[in-house]
């Protein structure tokens, strides 16, 4: 048990500023911190999306950006997709699509995804080149500092870091702990 109270914790909680798949009155809420150019978060999305499957409304879970720059010289261009299809109402679906084809992130792909999902291109575009999302996904990126994230895919489960792997064996046992 002290194990599980050493655990860092989920520094802010989630809110209607995130997005979120799932009931709010679900018990658990998984969240994680990705990056759509982590290949490690690429396999990530598909063991996420089984547990979700399996576990339906008992579980929300909340995607926050933490793009490794450094590595993954789209991860942020990326999320900023990510968003600006979100100001559209098109953030899961745009967030899918990312995770679908991780090595397919240049602009021309991402206009591509946005026409794709009948987005208003021209809007999204002008959101990519003026950088409007950026105060935001800096906002999750420091809050995932606050929280102990180092790395990506790295997962909280009802508030606490999960550490284990992010195979759908392992987050599905600590979901179903969690409930």
């Amino acid at each position: 048990m002290s194990a599980v109270l050493d655990r860092p914790r989920l520094t802010v909680p989630v809110s209607a500023r995130d997005h979120v798949r799932g009931p709010a009155t679900a018990p658990v809420t998984l969240v994680e911190y990705g990056d759509f150019e982590c290949p490690f978060c690429g396999a990530a999305h598909n063991s996420v999306n089984h547990v979700m499957q399996i576990i339906g409304d008992r579980m929300r879970f909340a995607y926050r950006h933490f793009p490794l720059t450094q590595i993954h010289p789209h991860a942020q261009q990326a999320a900023e997709a990510a968003e600006a299809a979100g100001t559209q109402d098109r953030f899961w679906e745009m967030h899918d699509l990312l995770f679908e084809h991780q090595d397919r992130l240049g602009m021309q792909y991402l206009l591509a995804y946005a026409a794709a999902l009948r987005l208003d291109v021209e809007r999204f575009a002008l959101e990519l080149d003026t950088h409007v999302h950026v105060p935001r996904i800096r906002e999750d990126f420091s809050s995932g500092v606050r929280s102990g994230v180092n790395g990506t895919p790295t997962f909280f489960v009802n508030g606490i870091r999960h550490d284990g792997g992010y195979d759908l064996e392992s987050l599905l046992t600590a979901v179903s702990a969690a409930l």
